[in-house]
């Protein structure tokens, strides 16, 4: 397990970041060998927002979904996928109690800023190590299965979205050579490269349930 900064990726990566990204890696183990679909590629779990509207006891991530943690639903479902790493961003809360130990952790400084930071966050390091693609889901998902992670990951194709019943939803694959065309700040994140280049994108049939967590109430119909 390690510790340090998140460089920018190299000059010269195709679709690289060219700007500095305000981040810390916080936890990192070494790269095992994965199925050859999803060789270089790695899994990314969103979960650096504040959560403003769950108003219950803490931060919504942490909160328990039939008994473990929201976010930790979702970094299991990805972890299970199989991908060559399964990467967290952080921001607002420290979640690291929460996660296994064999998840790599990012912390977004700029989390404030949006969503979008996170995918540079996670983009810069993906191309720090060599991933030639990633599959970005959220941390507020907790009915999205591996299978759903492992469809789109397997994918042969840069731009990859799960579609559950005609709903075109997290997970995304985007790969490096789309990297420089995500928003660099902002909310929507994905969503803004796949409204841009719809010609560019696969959507793929997946089983599972994407809705996200924003409420108690919403927490309530899990529990």
């Amino acid at each position: 397990m390690s510790r340090g900064s998140v460089p920018a990726a190299a000059d010269g990566h195709t679709g690289g970041v060219t700007e500095p990204v305000a981040a810390e890696l916080v936890a990192a183990e070494p790269l095992p060998t994965r199925p050859r679909a999803r060789q270089g590629v790695a899994a990314v779990v969103l979960a650096a927002g504040a959560g403003t509207r769950f108003a219950g006891d803490g931060h919504k991530l942490l909160a328990p979904v039939e008994g473990v943690p929201l976010v930790r639903r979702a970094v299991d479902a990805a972890r299970a996928a199989d991908f060559a790493e399964t990467v967290v961003v952080m921001g607002a809360t420290d979640l690291l109690d929460a996660l296994p130990e064999d998840v790599t952790v990012l912390r977004n400084h700029d989390w404030a800023e949006g969503q979008a930071t996170s995918l540079q966050v996670a983009v810069a390091y993906a191309g720090s190590v060599g991933h030639r693609a990633v599959v970005f889901g959220l941390g507020d998902q907790p009915g999205v299965p591996a299978s759903a992670w492992e469809a789109v990951g397997s994918e042969d194709h840069d731009l990859v979205v799960a579609s559950f019943g005609g709903r075109l939803r997290p997970p995304v694959k985007v790969g490096a050579a789309l990297w420089s065309r995500l928003p660099l700040t902002g909310d929507e994140g994905g969503r803004t490269l796949i409204r841009r280049q719809p010609d560019l994108v696969r959507a793929l049939p997946c089983e599972g349930n994407p809705d996200d967590i924003d409420t108690v109430e919403d927490l309530a119909g899990w529990n």
